[in-house]
């Protein structure tokens, strides 16, 4: 228990800034499975990621999550959006060969 005033406020703010950060971890993950459900039924992806990479940022600014984690949870759900479209025809080769005749 702590003895001096200082000590037990920040205890308080601690508190409460642990509750907040667990609000944006948990929304996060909430809109991860609605996003991954959306993409297997094909509907409203887009809406659904927008949401998504807009709590991230958000959690990522407040410092709820480390930006590197932010970054890989955007990357995970960009990944997941370009699943569930066409797979894109590969890019053509504009360099040099490396193989000579």
């Amino acid at each position: 228990m702590p003895n001096i005033k200082q000590q037990e406020k920040r205890v308080r703010v601690a508190a409460r800034q642990r509750l907040e950060n667990l609000r944006y971890r948990s929304t996060i993950k909430t809109l991860t499975r609605r996003l991954r459900t959306a993409v297997e039924e094909s509907s409203d992806v887009e809406s659904e990621h927008r949401e998504l990479v807009r709590v991230i940022d958000k959690a990522a600014a407040h410092g709820a999550i480390h930006r590197n984690t932010a970054a890989r949870k955007k990357s995970q759900a960009a990944r997941l959006v370009g699943a569930g479209a066409p797979a894109p025809e590969p890019a053509k080769s504009r360099g040099r060969s490396k193989a000579k005749a």
